[in-house]
């Protein structure tokens, strides 16, 4: 395993993050999640990402419950606020000092430790000055609840207004974590640029867009039994934008590219997202150990410019690259 340092800050991450969303606490059982923690902690993952939306806190509780007794010291564990959780009152979601404060709070004893390395705005708040926000997250900090701050699915302009008052108050904003993959590179117009300014990092989340890039689906065909295409709560409708029968053909178009450098699909699809420089790490799911040790090896392979180039020939113009679509993941209102 391959580690690189967090944005501009001492803090080194496992370039492959173990990610829960959608898989615990609703995909799969308890018992293979703790199983798919063991198997990413065998195979030199470090790195731990969550939100207490996800599974509505449950993620969080199954992971907490999987990494009791590992050193703690040995691991960067992070997890978001902003979506809705519990009862979903007028106060339970969003950027407000409330929510922060009460969040990480809950955040900390679901996850059974003192502290999270890296605490995450889930999206943009528009309600809540953003003043109100990182003063917050400045007092989390100094409480010693969070190491670090950072944001997820930000565009350039709040990023940049985010890092100038997180270094007024004396802390720093180190990471960005939005989607990215092959199919998908809204951030690298504007939203990478700017990070790489401001020594904000990139923590990667659907780098194998939904599986999509692993090759399993195929054109004029069904989706197979069982796939996170096919399941309600393993993210169907959220997978639906990307399979489209030109994306799937052109996705075939890439596995002679995937065989000749001796890689699964979906190898290579990680392998892709960690050579942009400014990448920190890239997040795989899993709901199977196997699936686990199988991406991990992506960790350390180096893609020619050759290969990068055959790449974007493969895929042509089913690339989705507008960077106005990041304004689109944060709601106007708050969603509570």
């Amino acid at each position: 395993m391959k580690f690189r340092f967090l944005g501009n800050s001492g803090l080194k991450v496992s370039e492959i993050c173990y990610g829960n969303w959608i898989t615990h606490g609703s995909q799969v059982e308890n018992e293979i999640a703790e199983r798919c923690v063991h198997a990413a902690l065998e195979a030199g993952i470090t790195s731990f990402d969550t939100a207490d939306v996800y599974a509505n806190t449950v993620a969080e509780s199954v992971l907490g419950q999987a990494l009791k007794g590992q050193r703690r010291e040995s691991l960067e564990i992070f997890t978001k606020v902003y979506w809705p959780t519990g009862p979903k009152g007028p106060n339970d979601c969003g950027l407000s000092r409330k929510h922060i404060m009460e969040s990480i709070n809950g955040s900390l004893r679901r996850l059974g430790t003192d502290y999270v390395d890296l605490y995450q705005a889930h999206r943009y708040d528009h309600e809540t000055p953003l003043e109100e926000t990182m003063q917050a997250f400045a007092d989390v900090v100094r409480s010693g609840k969070a190491l670090y701050i950072g944001v997820s699915e930000w565009d350039a302009n709040q990023i940049r207004s985010a890092h100038d008052l997180a270094k007024d108050l004396g802390f720093q904003l180190v990471s960005n974590q939005p989607q990215y993959s092959m199919l998908w590179r809204v951030i690298e117009e504007w939203i990478v640029p700017t990070s790489a300014e401001l020594g904000v990092s990139q923590i990667c989340w659907s780098p194998v867009a939904q599986g999509v890039l692993s090759g399993k689906y195929l054109p004029g065909e069904a989706p197979p039994k069982n796939s996170r295409a096919t399941d309600e709560k393993g993210g169907s409708t959220f997978i639906q934008r990307l399979m489209g029968e030109d994306v799937l053909v052109a996705v075939q178009r890439l596995r002679p590219i995937a065989d000749e450098l001796e890689l699964t699909m979906a190898q290579l699809a990680v392998a892709w997202v960690l050579q942009n420089p400014n990448v920190a790490c890239a997040i795989i799911g899993a709901s199977r150990p196997r699936q686990i040790r199988e991406n991990v090896a992506a960790s350390g392979v180096v893609l020619s410019p050759e290969i990068m180039s055959r790449i974007d020939d493969a895929l042509g113009d089913v690339v989705v690259r507008n960077p106005m679509l990041t304004a689109e993941n944060s709601p106007k209102e708050r969603p509570c």
